[in-house]
């Protein structure tokens, strides 16, 4: 484990090009669960298969009970960055992080500092009116007890993809873009079976890290792979890095 480390130490030490790619296991040291580990958001008894509720279909026939688990399951206002978030953070400072492009939608990458975050999914940051269009912030999802509902009385949305909904283009064509410009391309905290999203970091040309606990189908291809927590890892190789 230690030479992994060093060895990742090094390849960061070497980048001048660095996109992260990330997901919920990112934020699992933040206390946010995850979705398909043992103890992950899908394994949690629900009226309605989490899946099922966490789409467009349903957020439109059950808006109330959408919220309702919505807020008890998938917002965690409470949650801070974690090691892995500073780490990103101060790499971008560092002027070698190009990019971090996550699939969550908790924000702590911006609270972290990072700058060019990519959010795949959106993020539970920003919500509107879906007739007006007025935005909301958190805050106020959180205030509200039932449906929330703009001051021209439509239905507030959170501004996530949901499932049965399509990624914004932009935020691909630019994902896109910074992967396949990396020279490194780290890979953490996702089991890469989320499509199309898992797709994204087949177009990398450069070197490839996967950091995570379990294995992907993109390991075989990786230059380096390290099977721990994410925040750990890269708060220990960045002990090692010449240029801090």
């Amino acid at each position: 484990m230690v030479d992994n480390i060093k060895t990742l130490a090094n390849m960061i030490d070497d980048a001048k090009r660095i996109v992260f790619f990330g997901g919920a296991g990112v934020s699992t040291e933040s206390g946010i669960p995850d979705f398909r580990s043992k103890d992950g958001l899908y394994k949690s008894k629900w009226e309605d298969p989490p899946e099922t509720v966490l789409s467009r279909s349903y957020f439109n026939r059950n808006t109330a009970k959408f919220f309702k688990f919505y807020r008890e399951k998938i917002l965690h206002p409470e949650a801070t960055p974690n090691e892995a978030h500073i780490a990103l953070a101060k790499l971008e400072e560092m002027g070698k992080l190009t990019a971090v492009v996550t699939q969550n939608i908790d924000g702590l990458h911006q609270m972290a500092g990072n700058k060019k975050v990519l959010e795949l999914h959106g993020s539970t940051l920003r919500n509107y009116c879906m007739k007006c269009k007025k935005t909301y912030e958190l805050e106020y999802i959180l205030s509200q007890k039932d449906i929330p509902l703009c001051t021209c009385g439509g239905t507030i949305k959170p501004d996530v993809v949901l499932y049965e909904e399509p990624l914004n283009q932009e935020t691909i064509a630019e994902a896109l873009y910074q992967i396949k410009n990396a020279d490194l391309l780290i890979i953490g905290g996702t089991s890469l079976t989320v499509y199309p999203a898992a797709a994204f970091v087949q177009q990398c040309r450069g070197k490839i890290v996967i950091i995570n606990r379990d294995a992907t189908y993109m390991d075989s291809s990786a230059d380096l792979v390290i099977k721990d927590k994410i925040g750990i890892t890269l708060n220990s190789a960045m002990k090692l890095i010449k240029h801090v």
